[in-house]
């Protein structure tokens, strides 16, 4: 990958249209943090942020959230997921404090790899001495418990605003769900809604997902949403 301008890079990823601010359900706890991704994405925070939470916690969701807003907003950006490390060079790096937002997911992904967090450590450090560019980065934990070996990043980390994002009641993951199936014309009952909450994958994305699938089966078979109905289409 070239070295002269972030502009020339080209990662393997992209930004899902339906992954924005407005899409996101916030668990109660979260909201400063949403506040604070905004503000970032906007240029108007002037500390790098940190965010850390469980896997399908929401994670990427609001990174590639603050990268859309920055968008909107005509700011460069690049979003790096890191768990693809292994298909690109740490030599990304170089040259990104030009840009205006970067967000790096999964920073775990090269905890250990003293070439990576060396890369990143140099870019803290350009990142802190320019006015323009600002930094979010996300992963399973805190800085001081990921496991990196060299210090240093971990202080880097350390100097800028943490987060870890708080996970959603039941009740919050119900109205999330009542609230998606509403955008897509259909019904959904508390009593159907708990059911797939005690039935499925406890995780926003999967339910989402089985949501999806129910919404097709629903329009295939011209019913509505019932408990007998889901169980029918999911073998339950």
């Amino acid at each position: 990958m070239t070295q002269n301008s972030p502009r020339q890079l080209s990662l393997p990823v992209y930004l899902p249209d339906d992954e924005t601010f407005q899409s996101y359900y916030p668990a109660s706890g979260n909201d400063e943090l949403i506040q604070k991704l905004q503000a970032s994405a906007e240029g108007r925070l002037a500390s790098s942020l940190y965010v850390y939470g469980p896997e399908k916690s929401g994670r990427t969701h609001l990174m590639h959230a603050a990268c859309a807003h920055a968008n909107d907003s005509e700011r460069r950006t690049l979003y790096i997921p890191l768990g693809i490390h292994a298909s690109i060079s740490p030599a990304l790096f170089e040259g990104l404090e030009s840009l205006e937002l970067i967000c790096i997911d999964d920073i775990e992904a090269i905890a250990g790899n003293l070439i990576w967090e060396e890369a990143i450590f140099h870019l803290y450090n350009r990142i802190a001495e320019q006015q323009d560019c600002r930094l979010i980065v996300s992963g399973k934990a805190s800085p001081s418990e990921t496991g990196f070996l060299l210090p240093d990043l971990v202080s880097r980390m350390q100097w800028g605003l943490i987060y870890q994002l708080q996970p959603m009641a039941d009740d919050e993951k119900l109205v999330a769900l009542q609230r998606r199936a509403a955008m897509r014309g259909l019904q959904l009952s508390d009593d159907v809604g708990r059911f797939l909450l005690t039935r499925m994958a406890r995780d926003l994305r999967s339910l989402f997902d089985v949501l999806d699938k129910l919404d097709k089966a629903s329009m295939v078979h011209q019913r509505k949403l019932t408990i007998p109905f889901i169980k029918e289409m999911l073998s339950l």
